[in-house]
């Protein structure tokens, strides 16, 4: 997603002098789109974090939009109290760049797992939250919300190649994309993880079993009736989620389950334990954390069965 998010930035940017965009010290392979087509608007701050929010909140003041990119751990949560303080807290049009959420960047050690992010990035009611399940939606995210007010999260991976089947590009704020309908149970997914939810549908379909996919990108604001009216019809939901089960999409769709009182069980499929200094690719990993389509429809048919 990242390279085809700088080249649709760089088209932007053509067209706004607004635009700028700022990095800690990486992007090599993925920004050049936009630090060739607009070097005096591209910024390499270094391995300094705060100050690139700092210096991007003075600049947003000063009538800028900034886009700050970095690796996920990196972006939002080292200077997670300089975002909070300064764009959030003042409204500001600071926009924040998380790559490589989950396990993308899995072999590069614990430190740069992005797996509390989303928890953290939609506790503030004020923050924009979006996770795109591939570059085609990315690039419709961006150009449907880069010029809103207030700040932005948005959490993109490392793939520019693989598409979600059935998602061409669909992207709305506050909106859920459908993917798949079925009348068994519902499928939410959040991020590029999507694509392994989209192969365990169709890993059930095998099995006799249809499954509604639901693509969420749009965490905050969340797609709160989308959600509800899903779940009204069916009785399991499993919510699939590169990150953490606490705080990410399987807390918001318990949140929407017992705030409307919905008769609807939720399985979270997630990241259920600590890093314990485990690092490896992120396949790998999904297999650890039972995230591969095999372990998701096994999940799946599990929960059917007792319910």
């Amino acid at each position: 997603m990242r390279k085809a998010f700088a080249e649709t930035l760089a088209h932007l940017a053509d067209a706004d002098e607004r635009i700028l965009l700022l990095t800690g010290d990486l992007g090599y392979m993925a920004l050049e789109p936009f630090a060739e087509a607009h070097p005096r608007r591209f910024f390499n701050v270094g391995v300094a974090e705060q100050n690139m929010v700092g210096l991007a909140t003075g600049l947003a003041e000063g009538g800028a939009i900034p886009f700050l990119y970095s690796i996920v751990t990196f972006a939002l949560l080292r200077p997670y109290e300089f975002i909070r303080n300064g764009p959030i807290q003042h409204h500001l049009p600071v926009r924040i760049v998380g790559v490589g959420g989950g396990f993308e960047y899995g072999t590069a050690g614990t430190t740069h797992h992005g797996l509390e992010d989303v928890a953290v990035a939609r506790a503030q009611p004020d923050l924009t939250v979006i996770a795109p399940a591939d570059h085609q939606q990315a690039r419709a995210a961006l150009l449907s919300t880069w010029e809103q007010p207030g700040p932005i999260y948005y959490r993109i991976g490392k793939d520019d190649r693989t598409t979600v089947p059935g998602l061409d590009g669909r992207f709305d704020l506050a909106r859920a994309q459908v993917i798949r309908n079925g009348a068994d149970l519902v499928i939410l997914s959040m991020g590029s993880v999507t694509v392994e939810a989209a192969a365990a549908a169709e890993l059930l379909a095998a099995r006799g079993i249809s499954a509604t996919v639901m693509v969420i990108a749009s965490v905050s604001p969340a797609p709160i009736e989308d959600i509800a009216g899903a779940l009204a019809r069916v009785g399991t939901a499993l919510t699939v989620e590169a990150h953490y089960t606490n705080g990410g999409l399987g807390s918001l769709v318990c949140e929407i389950v017992a705030e409307r009182g919905i008769a609807c069980r939720v399985v979270r499929c997630g990241v259920k334990t600590g890093a314990r200094g485990l690092s490896g690719s992120q396949q790998y990993l999904h297999r650890v954390h039972d995230l591969t389509p095999e372990s998701l429809a096994d999940t799946a048919h599990a929960a059917l069965r007792r319910r």
